[in-house]
């Protein structure tokens, strides 16, 4: 059986220069679950909007923070000590090397800010 890794839909490549309009409701709106889209590029970091539904996997990044910040639904992040709960409005830092195990319950819709260099499958 396959996990959402294996199938998470990732694209890289900016869809947004700098100064473009952004509708990101009306892009998600359009994505099913388990697609990841890099909106914008700030500075050496970019702005990546992913849908989740479901459970993800334990992994990490070594070189990289990863910011979420969830738009729509609920996302609970599983730390090795912990469980962070996220709703609507709120976010958290998951710090390099730090295992996580990223859980969205129902369809939801996250942005995440990281290293353009993160592979978001991870390490």
């Amino acid at each position: 059986m396959d996990k959402p890794a294996d199938r998470y839909d990732i694209q890289t490549e900016v869809l947004f220069a700098p100064g473009a309009h952004m509708d990101v409701a009306a892009l998600a709106a359009g994505l099913q679950p388990w697609t990841n889209r890099t909106l914008s590029q700030v500075n050496d970091a970019v702005v990546r909007l992913g849908v989740l539904e479901g459970d993800f996997h334990w992994h990490k990044h070594d070189a990289e923070d990863e910011f979420f910040y969830v738009l729509e639904g609920r996302l609970d992040i599983e730390l090795p000590d912990r469980m962070v709960s996220l709703e609507p409005g709120q976010g958290v830092t998951v710090p390099a090397g730090l295992m996580h195990f990223p859980h969205a319950r129902g369809r939801t819709v996250v942005l995440m800010v990281e290293k353009a260099s993160v592979d978001a499958r991870g390490d």
